[in-house]
Order: C-alpha cells, then sequence, then structure tokens
C-alpha cells in the first residue's frame, strides 16, 4: 500500500482532530485524531506513526502504523506495521502482521468472493 503516485488522496495532519462520519472515495492518510466512523469502501485508509483512531473503519485495504480502536472490515488487506497498537477486530481477505505490532481482538480471515479467472480443482 503506497501513497497514490498522481498526489490523488486526502491528508488528515496531525494536529486535526475530527469526531463524526468520515466517507470518501479517495484514499485517506490520517496522522491526526478521527473519533466516529470511516468509510472508504473501494479506497484505502493509512493510519500514520501519529494518528489516533477511536472508529469502526470500512475499506478496500488499511495500513496502521499508529493507534486505532474499533473493528477494521477490509475488503483485501491489513497491513499492521512495527508501530502499530490495534485493539478491535478485524476482518479481512489477507493480513500482515509485522514484528512488534500490537493486535488485541479477533481476526477473521474471509476467502476471495468470486474472483473471475480463478479456477478451483
Amino acid at each position: 500500500m503506497d501513497a497514490p503516485q498522481t498526489g490523488e488522496g486526502a491528508h488528515i495532519g496531525k494536529s486535526v482532530v475530527i469526531k463524526g462520519e468520515l466517507s470518501g472515495s479517495e484514499d485517506l492518510y490520517v496522522d491526526g485524531n478521527v473519533e466516529g466512523k470511516i468509510e472508504l469502501r473501494n479506497h484505502s485508509l493509512t493510519v500514520g506513526p501519529n494518528g489516533n483512531v477511536k472508529a469502526d473503519v470500512t475499506a478496500k485495504a488499511v495500513v496502521i502504523q499508529g493507534k486505532l480502536a474499533g473493528t477494521v472490515n477490509a475488503t483485501e488487506r491489513v497491513d499492521l506495521r512495527k508501530s502499530a497498537v490495534v485493539n478491535g477486530d478485524v476482518t479481512t481477505q489477507r493480513i500482515a502482521i509485522e514484528e512488534g505490532a500490537f493486535l488485541k481482538g479477533k481476526v477473521e480471515v474471509q476467502k476471495e468472493a468470486g474472483k473471475a479467472g480463478v479456477a478451483s480443482s
């Protein structure tokens, strides 16, 4: 999950505090405080090293370097970096957890939903 090359995407700086519901149709980088709900169905959420998120998250992909408390539902993947602190349940198709990351909660790995061109025997 690299930052978008085209400069598209929203950035919430470390001095910003948001309470409420966030939704959008672009990638989001959070390095500040967000409390409530984050919904980015077809895009990715990155919680930066200074990020402190207390929210239920729904996104295509989630990368966590900071703190997140709440449920995470990612349709593709979740990536917990070594500085991540996550308290909550995670549901995804793929998950990567670096050594040193903290996770307290249930992890549910779902099978891919009917990908075209994938043959099962």
